[in-house]
Order: structure tokens, then sequence, then C-alpha cells
């Protein structure tokens, strides 16, 4: 790996020369180490922009303006547009679409803030992303999702495209993160797809549904976490075979009947998927303890407003994919 980082450095500087690069930036471990690797090869002539869509999860901006801001002292610049991608989203459902959307959306920002930053600091030249190899075969003829960082750039994009991991697994990612030395945080967080909740929000993406799925998902993560770090400490390994891998909360957009404080209620159903893998091709659920799973479903029926019911999925990939759009 320690080769690998320097040829692919190398390999940037030869590719970008002079020229100044565009990152868009996600804050996941893909785009993070695409960001170093280019950062440690061209300085200051890389410039992150992070768009928060209003499809991000809850402190998510907060944490990686902080991780990169003040940790990396890698120039990015953050980008408000929740209205703007919600507003586009309204009255979709279909999944393919929702992603399209985004993926465009993404694409007139970026070229938005190439504009401006090309009066302070010249024309960009390239658009770095963080593709990994099974966001390739995953939007692949006969693929089953499209993936914004794939199928190129539009004809009048002025972008050059440059995608130093696009040939590696997430496992391979990560260690090339540690190697670089980035933060275990930034390393081993949770992979999130580009379209964002907008994927985990079945149906119409609303305001007051996202807010609903933000609260049950750092609710699981928070409790799947505490499950992870005592299972570390048990076994001496970060990642064993029993380490959950993914996990996150979804909105099915399925109304249930329930009961609270003696009278019916209709409220919204919140799905809970937690997976064991190594690359994301394949993944197992994850066999939780009961304890665990309780502790979750109690703590959102009760702190989240507006759900009254929570299921747990026990699908495998395949015949699943890890997301449910």
């Amino acid at each position: 790996m320690k080769e690998f980082v320097q040829e692919k450095i190398n390999e940037i500087k030869a590719i970008v020369g002079d020229s100044r690069v565009l990152c868009a930036l996600s804050g996941g471990v893909d785009s993070s180490v695409s960001a170093v690797l280019t950062h440690s090869a061209i300085g200051d002539n890389l410039t992150c922009i992070f768009v928060d869509h209003g499809l991000l999860r809850k402190g998510e901006a907060e944490q990686v303006m902080e991780a990169y801001g003040r940790q990396l002292r890698i120039d990015i610049r953050i980008v408000n547009a929740e209205e703007r991608f919600l507003s586009k989203l309204k009255g979709v459902t279909d999944p393919e679409k929702k992603r399209k959307i985004i993926g465009a959306e993404f694409i007139a920002v970026f070229d938005e803030e190439a504009e401006k930053l090309k009066a302070e600091k010249g024309e960009y030249d390239f658009l770095l992303q963080g593709t990994i190899y099974p966001d390739i075969i995953e939007s692949g003829k006969g693929g089953v999702k499209a993936h914004h960082n794939v199928g190129g750039l539009p004809k009048h994009m002025k972008f050059k495209l440059l995608e130093p991991v696009r040939l590696l697994y997430k496992d391979q990612v990560r260690e090339i993160g540690e190697e670089l030395g980035l933060s275990p945080e930034l390393v081993w967080r949770q992979p999130f797809p580009g379209p964002g909740l907008a994927v985990r929000c079945l149906g119409e993406v609303t305001k007051e549904k996202l807010d609903i799925l933000r609260e049950a998902d750092a609710i699981v993560r928070e409790e799947i976490d505490q499950y992870n770090g005592e299972l570390s400490l048990m076994t001496g390994v970060r990642n064993s075979d029993k380490t959950v891998w993914q996990y996150f909360a979804f909105l099915p957009g399925i109304l249930s009947t329930g009961v609270k404080n003696g009278s019916r209620t209709f409220e919204q159903t919140i799905g809970v998927r937690a997976v064991t893998s190594v690359n994301a091709m394949t993944a197992d659920w994850a066999r939780l303890p009961y304890e665990v799973l309780e502790l979750i479903s109690n703590r959102i029926t009760k702190e989240v407003k507006g759900v009254s019911r929570v299921f747990y999925d026990l699908t495998p990939k395949p015949p699943g994919t890890i997301e449910w759009e």
C-alpha cells in the first residue's frame, strides 16, 4: 500500500501538472482518500466543495467541515443548497429519477461554484470524485442502479474527470486511508450513498420525513457504534467477521397503527438495516443481539416523534442490495 500510494501521487502529478482541481467531497472514505491523495500531489491547487443538499445525516455537515478545515487543512467550501435540492425532488417517487435529479443538480452546483472560484483562484480544469469499483459495476450495463459519479460528465462541462480510486474496493480504500494517516473517524466512516437520505426515504422526499429519518438513524448508529466498540474490546480486532460493517435507518413510507399514551396512533414505520461485509459486493445481515435490537426499537418509538413501529431487515446481498433504493 505504501508503494501504491506513492505511485498514485506521482500519477496524479503527471495527469494534473500545474492545473487546478475541484473536488466533489462527500465526507465519506472514498472521497476523503481521493482528496488527501490529490492534496499530497498538488497541494493548494486542490479546492474541495462540500454540498449540504439537505439529505445528510444528523450533524454530518459540521463533522465534515471540522475534519477537513481544521484537521487536514484542505481548502474546503460548503454550499448550503437544501431548498434547491428539495424543490427539484418535490413530487418525485421513482428512485432512479431521484438519483438522476440529484446527480444533475450536483453537477450544476459544482459548475456554478467553479465559476465563482475562477475569479478568486483562476481556472479549474479537473473535477475529482471518489468513485470506486462497486459504483462502476452497479451502474454498468444491466446494473441495479445509477450512480451520480458514473457515466461521464455532461458535454457542456469544462472539467476533465479525475478518479484516483475508481478500480479499488472499499476495504482497499480504507487501507490506503490508514497508510495516509487519516483519522479512524474518517477511515471507518459509515458508507453513505451519494444521493444521501433521498434513497433511504422511499417515495417522495420531504423535509418532515427527512427530519424523522435523521433522528431515527442517529439512534441506530449510536447504539451499533456502542456494540461495535464493545466487540472490538472483546476481540482486540477493529473489524472482525462479527463487526457490523454498515448500519442505518430507512423510511419505507408505510404508516402503521399503534398505541401511545392509551390512544390510537397512525404513524411512520422505521426500518433498520445492518450488514456484515468486506467490500460491499456481497453482504449478510448482522446477527445483532436481541438486547441491542430491543434498545434501538424502544428508543426510536419513544424518542422520535411520528414513529410507531420498527422492523429489522434480514435480507443478504444478493438477492437484496444494501440500500433499499
